[in-house]
């Protein structure tokens, strides 16, 4: 055990994938209950990263991998964005050869290697107890991998996507769509100046939270998303209908980056894949830009439509979580507490129809968590349908 002496128990908190605001508010919630109730908290840099990187010698320098956590370190950056943790895509399942750390070389030879030995001895070394991993479906997914080994694991759901299954509600997914809103309305007095179409590309790799939300409030006039393969030529006449009628002489549409033609499928930027086989999704935004511009002197009496093309990316990720993802984190957080408290493991915190709760935290492996287009998305107008909000959780589509 690398100086740590235990006394109610040692717990190892780490946060994976995408930064989103509202982890630094978990992790410290997570910290000053667990230390008040006579636990020890150890924070995991980087992920997954974290647990497999660690040198198991005394003697050896692992500040990169790990840190105590304290009352003092956790306010500091408790009330902030990002990750102070740091994180990263990273799937000790699979790693690739020239993935593996260092001193696992020799070990470890294979195109792809399995190091889950290697987290388990680390975690051991550590003298962690309890792990709380908080991230989306694939950060949580080896935390299900973890779990079935036979360790101790109690799991927070992040993701701006809101896409974890088992959830209405995952970190960072409030304050994405309250900027999507705000970002969305600073660009439209350009839009209106230039009696332009606006297209703005938005997060929503699998599912179209981030989009179909951002409309129902008013953001946009239409949303494409990745549950439904859209036609160009119908949404080029809806947007030109929208701007039509629009005294400003302009219309809004959202796309998700997943979004896909009714022929083609997803664009990506070059062959690349991620730790969990996923390529780096983004530049739909731009075809359908482009595609718009083509097609609208059908629409307009022979005359061109300009467009406002803009991926809103990195900026609904930075910043500080709205009120929404300051409070949710402090709940789950002392959540995974009282299921420690109880020594309760292998359970996902959740937010089910209004209520807090847990679920087993194999979950996460099941289907994946999408909007129900027969309930909540037009198909023909391209846009958010709903009958009635009565008795709909906060988000409204968001419960499976």
């Amino acid at each position: 055990m690398a100086e740590i002496q235990k006394t109610k128990g040692v717990i190892g908190i780490l946060t994976g994938g995408g930064d989103v605001p509202g982890l630094n508010p978990a992790i410290r919630a997570v910290t000053i209950r667990a230390l008040r109730e006579g636990y020890k908290v150890i924070g995991i840099r980087r992920g997954w990263a974290g647990t497999m990187e660690i040198i198991r010698d005394e003697q050896a320098d692992n500040s990169q991998n790990f840190t105590v956590l304290t009352e003092e370190i956790v306010n500091r950056a408790g009330r902030t964005g990002g990750t102070f943790l740091h994180t990263s895509r990273t799937n000790p399942g699979s790693v690739s050869k020239g993935s593996v750390p260092e001193h696992l070389r020799d070990k470890y030879t294979a195109d792809k290697n399995d190091l889950t030995d290697e987290v388990l001895k680390n975690l051991s070394f550590l003298g962690v107890d309890f792990l709380i991993p908080i991230g989306g479906d694939d950060t949580l997914g080896y935390g299900v991998r973890l779990a079935r080994a036979g360790f101790k694991v109690v799991a927070i759901p992040k993701t701006m996507d809101n896409d974890v299954p088992g959830t209405d509600y995952c970190i960072g997914f409030s304050t994405c769509v309250s900027r999507t809103i705000e970002l969305v309305n600073r660009l439209r007095t350009s839009a209106g100046s230039h009696e332009r179409y606006m297209v703005i590309e938005v997060f929503g790799r699998y599912a179209g939270f981030t989009a179909i939300l951002p409309t129902m409030a008013g953001a946009a006039n239409r949303c494409v998303i990745p549950e439904y393969r859209f036609e160009m030529e119908k949404l080029a006449q809806l947007l030109s209908e929208d701007r039509k009628k629009n005294p400003s002489r302009y219309s809004v549409v959202l796309v998700s980056e997943g979004a896909t033609f009714a022929e083609g499928g997803m664009v990506v930027e070059g062959s690349a894949t991620d730790a969990f086989g996923h390529a780096k999704l983004g530049g739909v935004g731009d075809l359908v830009s482009a595609e718009l511009k083509n097609l609208s002197p059908q629409f307009n009496n022979g005359r061109t439509i300009n467009v406002i093309n803009q991926r809103l990316g990195y900026l609904v990720r930075g910043g500080d979580p709205d009120a929404i993802d300051s409070i949710v984190p402090m709940a789950y957080g002392n959540l995974a507490l009282d299921l420690i408290q109880r020594g309760m493991h292998g359970r996902l915190v959740v937010l089910k129809n209004g209520r807090y709760d847990n679920l087993p935290i194999e979950v996460v492996s099941g289907a994946k968590k999408t909007v129900n287009i027969d309930k909540f998305y037009n198909t023909e107008r391209l846009r958010p349908h709903y009958k009635s909000f009565e008795m709909k959780p906060l988000f409204i589509m968001t419960s499976d």
